[in-house]
């Protein structure tokens, strides 16, 4: 069975990074997890506010979990808030339906995990998550 390893969870974040940089994003924090939502890596950078960690992780845990990115499950929560809401009080506020987060699949489509990231806006955290992924030779949806 095919897994996340440290050193692809490292690269994406070291891609994501990168990407992040060269289009000049605030400072960001990425969470890289699992296909069962254990924390795999993790970076902030220096300058990244206090909630970054709990953003990023959170955006990556909700994907991972509803096996979607987390731009879906922010227009699924359109639809209907009730059930997000109580997604996120049950799982301890580990839950954020916002966009951020994408899932790392391997070649061949299994589900390996989800990244995460906080800092910019939506659109930036996801483009970045993108961009880590793909440096590590791995899908995203």
């Amino acid at each position: 069975m095919e897994t996340l390893t440290l050193e692809q969870a490292q690269q994406i974040i070291a891609g994501a990074l990168a990407h992040s940089h060269a289009a000049g994003y605030q400072p960001m924090a990425i969470a890289v997890l699992d296909a069962a939502g254990h924390l795999k890596a993790y970076a902030g950078e220096d300058g990244a506010s206090m909630f970054r960690f709990d953003i990023a992780r959170a955006k990556a845990w909700g994907s991972v979990g509803m096996g979607v990115s987390s731009r879906v499950l922010g227009e699924r929560a359109k639809e209907n808030p009730n059930f997000f809401v109580s997604l996120s009080s049950t799982s301890g506020g580990r839950f954020l339906p916002q966009t951020g987060a994408v899932l790392i699949k391997s070649a061949t489509g299994l589900l390996l995990g989800a990244v995460g990231a906080s800092g910019g806006t939506g659109d930036q955290d996801e483009a970045i998550c993108m961009a880590g992924v793909k440096s590590a030779g791995l899908r995203h949806d």
